[in-house]
Formats: C-alpha cells, structure tokens, sequence
C-alpha cells in the first residue's frame, strides 16, 4: 500500500533533472501519495518529478519550498519504481535517468481537456503549391493519425499558417477531440484462427502459466512459418481476459504495420503504439491511457517497457535474439533482459519467441530457469528450405560481379515457374569502400573513423556511424584529381544493379531501411512483393524479419562469409541465426524453397551447422566453448567507452583506470586495456575502450562504481560503462 503524506510532510522528490540524488519538499494541501506525478521549484523553474518517499530529514522542514502542483494522472505504481531501481542498480544508471526513460510522455504536465488535432480530409486545396503538397503527402502516410498543428507543419517542414490554408476546403480537417481518448476495446474471447495441434499444444501451455498468475519466462522456438505469431496471440487473449494489460515488443518499426492488421483480425480493434514512427499526441495518449489501465494491449519498441502499466501481465518478445533489443546509446539496456526484470516485479508472464534463440535464453532453458514450448514443423503443407552451398573458389565470376553462375541458373528457373527469388547482402548503399585509383585513397568521414558508404540512388556518401553525409565528389577529396573515384565491393543498390543486367526483363523490388521514407511505403512494397509484384528481390536483413512472401521458393546469399570476420564472441552465433532466418523466407506455401549460400569457406563449422540444420547441436558446442572462455552467458562481462576531442586525455584517463584496477582484481575480474576501440573516433570525439571479464557470480556493478569513483573525469570526457556488451566496436 503506498504511503500517504500529509499537507506539509517532508517529502522527497525524484526529478528528471541531472542532479545525483532526490529532492526534500513539503506536501501540498491535501498531501500526497508515494508515486504521485508532480511539479516542483527548482530555483526559478517548475519541473516534473515523483514523489518517491520520505524526506531524508537532514533539512529543516521551514526552510522547504512546497510541492507545486500534483499531476492528475495516476502515481506511479511500487513494481514500475522497483523497476527502476533495479535496472538503474544493474545498468549502473543514475536514477534520474532511468527516471527519464519513464516520463516520456509529451505535455505531460498541461491540464486535461480538449484539444485540436489535424487529419486528412476529404476535399481538395484551392490552389495546389509545393508546400501545401507537403502537408498533404505527410497526411497521406499517415491517413489513421491525427496531429497537432505544430508537429505537422514540422513534419511538413512548413508553417502553420500553410496547414490552416488548406482547412477551408475540406483538404485538412480540423477536430476538437478530448484529450488522450480510450481506446477501442479488445475482445479476447473473439475466435483466433485455426491452430495445428503442435499450436494448440503450446498456446495451452501459455494460457496455462497466465492462468497460473505469478512470475515465469517461456522460450517460445519454433521453425520460421511454424506460426508463433498466433500462438503468443492466444497468450494475449488468456491476458486480456483475465483483466490485465499486454506488452508485445517488436524488433524493428517496419514489422508494426503488418503486425497491427493481425491483431486487429484477431481482437477487433487496434491496440495502442509506442515507437518512434507514432505522433507526439498518439505517444502522450498511449502514455495517459497505459497509466490508468484503459490501454489493454501495447505494441511497441524497446522503449515501451518503461510505459506506466497498471497490471501489466504479459510482455511477448518477438524475435529475441534481435540485435536491435539493445540500446547502445544513452542508457545501456538490453531490452530482453530488461522484460524479464519487469515481468519479474510485476508478477508477469514473459513470452520470448525466436525461430533461432539468443545462445542466453537458450542457456536458461537448458539449465531450467525458463521453460520452453517448441514448434517444430511449418503451419500446414509447407515444409523447411533445403539448403546447400556454393563454393565460390570453383565458380568463374567476372570482376566487378557477384552472383555465381550456379545461383543465376537457378534464379532463371524461378522466373520461367513463375515463382520468386531473393538475392541477400547485408550491406547497405551502393559500395562499403570509395577509392581513388590516382592516389589510392579511400574516402573517409572526416568526423569518423570509417569509410564512406556511397549511396547512388540517391547520390551521396553516407557514414554510417555517425549519420554524416555528403553529396558525391566528382574530385577525390585527397588529390583532388576528377574522374578517378571508385567504388570497391557491393551493397544492395549495386547488387540490384547488376540484377538488373542479368535479367532486363524481370521485375525488380529492393527491400533496404534506408530507401523508404515512411512505413507506409515499406509497407506498399512488402504487400505488393507479397502478392507477387516482382520476380527478384534484392534485401538487406529487414528481409529476415518476419515477413511472409507465398511466391519466395528461392534465397540466395552473396557473402555467407560477410558476418564470420572479424573477433566478435558473438560472430558465429549471429551468422548462424541470421543465414537461418533468410534461409526461411523459401518454401512458406506449398511450394517447396531451396537456398543457396555463396561462400569461400564451405567447410567453416558454422557454415556446416547451417546446412545440417542442428540448431540443437550448434548451440551446445557454441555453449561448450563460451563455459570454457568464461564468457557470457557463462561468464560476466562489461565494457568501458572513454571518448573524448583529445586522443591523449581519452588515454590518460584510461590508463588511470588501469593503474587502479585492483578493485577490479579483488572482485576476481580481469581487467584488458585501455586500448584504441575499433572504431577510434565517431563525431570527432576519440574513443579508447577497456574490457572486465569477470566469473558469472562477481558482485562487477558494486565493483565497477568502486573503480570508477577512484579516478577523476574530465569535464570534456564521456565515461559509459556497458553491462553485457553486445558490441564490441
């Protein structure tokens, strides 16, 4: 039960604002309760803040300020401050930055009422102009959202001015709603569709543990088209039914759309939407309407695990083993591990599904800390891929070319069947590397350390660490000679284009994240890929990400070899899972799929592994040689960035750090470094890394804030410290 202060208690107070601990103040007329959403002075401004208990009591009570104002939407429940504080205490993350994660709800503070938001009409403009056009196009993509007048001249890149110029014809329509509405209801007891009996074996299973109530993790693994989406569906509605709220994390923004039109056939209405692609008024409605119980079901990014529920029940993870589950920005979370912490303080179910599981959450269900349902054939006729490799070393392959004859024969068969074909790189652009052939040189980013990415489509060199980019340079940038700049190894644009003069007259679609504007017009792509609008496509691993092409009886793989460079532990594990979900795109329907793996290195055990098709096999000896390294998950691990505009005060701080690692050695962790990271400079900032290795049972958060509070940081210098780094660049 929360505790109620009374008007003048000394109170503490939580704010989003960068200072190192909680505020004393007095309660306001009428009191407060622990978790209230409130405003507060400090110095001549109001901000937000919760009240998170008792004062410290180390300040006389008349020399307070008082509690502005308390927020009317509910406090904050004791499992989500539990969260928090349990996640900031394992990330090591100050509290009010975990604190930001979870107040992420734009005017939070403005007082309920109505409001005007903007949606496309029915009429047209009066006159057509270029900025009207752009008002219209957003509206265009986004035809079920509704917005404020400012974030849609922002969006436009207009101002208001051109929004309500096109009010008076009906071409924008102008409402006066209430601000943050519920949500249509959900109906779980609506007929789902038809399960296979290996389906229906496992959601009975699921419904069982919600039905049980408490906590638990699940390892949903299931052969890619076994139908997992349907049968975690039925674990939201076992949720639902029982009254309480729902979270299914996605792994990339450009799943949302298909996923929602699934859910809205299976429960009747749509849920609510929490990632970046939503507006800043569906984000504060779902924040509102999450707070206070009414958002039953949320689908969202990783980001939404910090939502305010109620009595949250379930978290469905899709696509576990997804890289994007880690933040590695900001605040250092995997967003994994994160669901089983919440789900562990609010007494919930989680629901991790993969085709090919983290080697993490494989190792927990083998050791009996999470339970597993398996789904081990396709849903209805279909059947696995066959998959075999091409052996690059006996292929003549002209310079400047990649497909091997034997992949392009099998690619003309798909088009005489009339039947699909995905060629796979997982590169993006044009070309990794620009080279003068004059002086040699290869065209960096002059704010990185890394190449120049060439995008021909549309005709710049990007960065793609830091984001710069740059129209092409007819010159070289170094000798400035015209006429000499090269592109060096393929991406899918140039993949595509030498698609295209293979087969001139096939229909061609590229699937690349960073060719689309919107997801609408991703969406239109898959959709038309899907009813069968083109003979070969050409992707990067958004392909890999669940989507469902009926006509896709062949994949062919460029570089098998691409993600087995380099030292990354994870090297392996990644190409394994990554060749095995492209892999499953062929043969969903009733046709049956086949893949072909170009590599230079057939016999490589991984790739061996791949074409036996023993995930179970793959992953014990991966398994047994990470138990014999010591490294995670049978080893701990943490990762320390130092960066900053001086190489040498980077340096120098890190060899303090070294110098005073025996906190570390105490702690019986290794200590590696400092040393240049990989990647040595992004943003013009310098970045040095050292590396803790430490047994799985080290106490490393409590002692790497030891080590860290010994040595003095400079104010120019940026220290991050990374729990369970999935990155090592």
């Amino acid at each position: 039960m929360a505790r109620h202060f009374p008007h003048g208690t000394p109170v503490a107070v939580l704010t989003t604002q960068p200072l190192d601990r909680a505020l004393d103040y007095r309660a306001p007329e009428g009191g407060v309760t622990e978790g209230d959403f409130v405003q507060v002075p400090l110095g001549p401004r109001l901000v937000l803040g919760v009240v998170w208990g008792q004062a410290a009591g180390d300040w006389p009570v008349e020399k307070l300020r008082g509690i502005a104002r308390v927020l009317d939407v509910p406090p904050m429940a004791q499992a989500m401050r539990d969260f928090l504080e349990r996640a900031g205490a394992y990330t090591l993350t100050p509290m009010v930055a975990m604190l930001r994660l979870a107040m992420r709800a734009p005017g939070l503070g403005e007082t309920p009422g109505k409001r005007k938001v903007y949606a496309l009409g029915t009429g047209q403009p009066g006159r057509a102009t270029a900025a009207r056009d752009k008002v219209l196009a957003v509206l265009a993509d986004r035809p079920t959202d509704v917005f404020a007048l400012s974030e849609l001249a922002d969006l436009a890149g207009v101002s208001t001015g051109v929004v309500k110029g096109l009010i008076a014809g009906g071409a924008v329509l102008e409402q006066n709603v209430p601000r943050d509405a519920d949500y249509p209801p959900l109906d779980p007891a609506r007929p789902g569709k038809p399960l296979a009996p290996d389906q229906a074996e496992a959601a009975a299973t699921l419904r069982a543990a919600i039905a049980g109530g408490g906590y638990g993790t699940t390892l949903l693994k299931g052969v890619t088209g076994s139908g997992k989406t349907e049968v975690y569906l039925e674990a939201v509605a076992e949720c639902l039914a029982r009254g309480r709220q729902a979270l299914v994390l996605l792994p990339e923004i450009a799943l949302t759309s298909e996923f929602l039109t699934r859910v809205e056939a299976r429960f009747g209405a749509r849920p609510a939407e929490w990632h970046s692609g939503v507006t800043q008024a569906e984000r504060r409605r779902a924040w509102a309407r999450t707070a206070a119980g009414q958002a039953r079901l949320i689908v969202g990014a990783r980001s939404s695990l910090f939502l305010p529920f109620q009595d949250l029940g379930l978290i469905i993870v899709d696509e576990e083993h997804d890289t994007s589950y880690k933040q590695e920005d900001g605040v250092l979370y995997s967003a994994r591990d994160m669901a089983v912490l919440r789900a562990s303080c609010e007494g919930a179910q989680v629901v991790l599904a993969s085709a090919t599981p983290s080697l993490e959450t494989w190792a927990n269900a083998e050791a009996g800390k999470y339970a597993r349902v398996d789904l081990t054939s396709r849903f209805g006729t279909a059947v696995m891929p066959k998959l075999s490799t091409v052996d690059m070393r006996s292929e003549k392959v002209d310079a400047g070319r990649w497909i091997s004859p034997t992949l392009k024969r099998a690619i003309e068969q798909r088009i005489i069947d009339g039947e699909q074909s995905l060629i796979f790189l997982n590169r993006r652009g044009y070309a990794p590397v620009t080279l003068c052939r004059a002086c040699g040189q290869q065209v960096a980013c002059h704010q990185c350390d890394a190449r120049m990415v060439e995008h021909r489509f549309q005709k710049r060199l990007m960065c793609h660490q830091c984001g710069e980019t740059t129209p092409i340079p007819p010159a070289c940038p170094s000798c400035g000679v015209e006429g000499k700049l090269a592109p060096v190894g393929p991406g899918v644009e140039r993949m595509a284009e030498e698609v295209s003069a293979l087969f001139p007259e096939a229909r061609m679609a590229i699937l690349s994240s960073d060719l689309f504007g919107s997801a609408r017009a991703l969406k239109a792509q898959v959709e038309d890929i899907a009813a069968g609008g083109a003979d070969i496509i050409v992707g990067t691993q958004l392909v890999a990400k669940g989507h469902n092409f009926p006509k896709l009886t062949l994949v062919g793989v460029i570089d098998a070899d691409l993600g087995l460079q380099g030292s990354d532990l994870r090297a392996a594990e990644r190409t394994f899972q990554l060749m095995r979900q492209v892999s499953g795109r062929a043969g969903r329907a009733e046709a049956p799929g086949v893949a072909l793996l170009q590599t230079y290195q057939p016999e490589h055990p991984v790739i061996r592994a791949i074409l036996s098709g023993d995930e179970e096999g793959f992953l014990a000896e991966e398994a047994a040689q990470r138990r014999a390294a010591g490294v995670p998950p049978y080893g701990r691990m943490a990762g320390i960035v130092i960066s900053d505009p001086d190489a040498q005060v980077a340096f120098d701080l890190g060899n303090a750090l070294a110098r005073a690692a025996a906190v570390m050695e105490d702690a019986g962790a290794e200590v590696y470094g400092p040393a240049p990271a990989p990647i040595s400079r992004i943003r013009g900032r310098h970045r040095v890394r050292l590396l803790v290795k430490a047994p799985r049972q080290s106490p490393i958060q409590s002692a790497l804030a030891r080590w860290v509070a010994q040595v003095q940081i400079p104010k120019s210098t940026r220290l991050s410290i990374d729990i369970d780094p999935q990155s090592f660049l």
